[in-house]
C-alpha cells in the first residue's frame, strides 16, 4: 500500500496537481494518506479475523 502512495504521489507531482503546494506540505499529507491505509488495512484485518474464528 505504501507503494501505491508513493506511486500516486509521483503522479500528481507529474501531473501538476500537487506542483503548488509546498514540497514539506506535499509529503505530510503523503504520511498522512499512508497511515490511513495502514490504519484501515490492520482494521479489516482485525474483522476478518475475528468473522474466519466464529
Amino acid at each position: 500500500m505504501l507503494f501505491l502512495v508513493v506511486a500516486f504521489l509521483i503522479l500528481a507531482v507529474v501531473i501538476g496537481s500537487a506542483a503548488y503546494l509546498p514540497w514539506p506540505l506535499t509529503l505530510v499529507s503523503g504520511v498522512v494518506i499512508a497511515l490511513w491505509l495502514a490504519m484501515f488495512a490492520v482494521r479489516e484485518r482485525r474483522r476478518r479475523d475475528r468473522t474466519g474464528k466464529a
